[in-house]
């Protein structure tokens, strides 16, 4: 297990919104658009249950623009 692993979808939401960002809209399926407006940038978060998948979360992260220390930091 990695340092990325075991993050569920109400902890990447909530430090998500600590780094600016809201949510933007539904798109398909059970996934959710989120967007920064400072960064004008966006990125696609899956809302399922259990825990994220490691290489998902880290794909989330660089969509973002949010390096991963400072993601695991707040």
């Amino acid at each position: 297990m990695g340092r990325l692993a075991g993050f569920k979808y109400r902890d990447i939401v909530k430090k998500l919104k600590q780094f600016g960002f809201e949510f933007d809209r539904q798109a398909s399926g059970s996934h959710e658009i989120w967007c920064n407006a400072v960064t004008r940038r966006y990125t696609t978060i899956p809302n399922h249950p259990g825990d994220m998948p490691e290489g998902t979360l880290r794909a989330i992260l660089k969509q973002a623009g949010v390096d991963q220390a400072e993601f695991l930091r707040c």
